[in-house]
């Protein structure tokens, strides 16, 4: 069973009736597909999906640990630092790193659970790739 989770812009665009059997829920998209809820059914909908998935132990919740390896990936993105697998890389600025803290989160609980991530976000997840090694699948090569 290959797992994998689904990152929000693939929800979004794909709007998946169906996951397969190695499907884990993340709780950073959930809460991003929540905050952009069309009405109060939707959200009840996403409350309803998250429970099934919290009974299922299937939803990746970022933990404590999760949250300061977060700060850690973020400040050698910031800062430029040397990555193992690429050296130096150009740093990004502040504003960015806002931008990409849930992908962050969302690439390190997908690690913790063995699970690739589908998204069509890949140039993000490939500069998180370089201080957490996560798997990255486009949404072509998965659906």
């Amino acid at each position: 069973m290959r797992r994998v989770t689904y990152d929000t812009n693939v929800m979004i665009r794909y709007r998946p009736a169906t996951f397969p059997a190695g499907f884990f829920m993340s709780a950073v998209v959930r809460q991003e597909l929540t905050a952009g809820a069309k009405d109060a059914a939707e959200v009840r909908e996403f409350e309803q999906f998250r429970k099934e998935y919290e009974a299922m132990d299937r939803l990746l919740v970022p933990s404590g640990e999760d949250w300061w390896l977060a700060g850690k990936v973020l400040n050698s993105l910031h800062r430029g630092l040397r990555s193992h697998k690429r050296g130096q890389i150009t740093a990004i600025s502040k504003g960015e790193q806002q931008r990409i803290l849930r992908d962050v989160l969302i690439a390190l609980t997908a690690r913790r659970a063995g699970a690739a991530v589908v998204t069509e976000n890949v140039s993000d997840f490939e500069k998180i790739r370089d201080f957490c090694n996560v798997r990255i699948v486009r949404p072509a090569q998965f659906l």
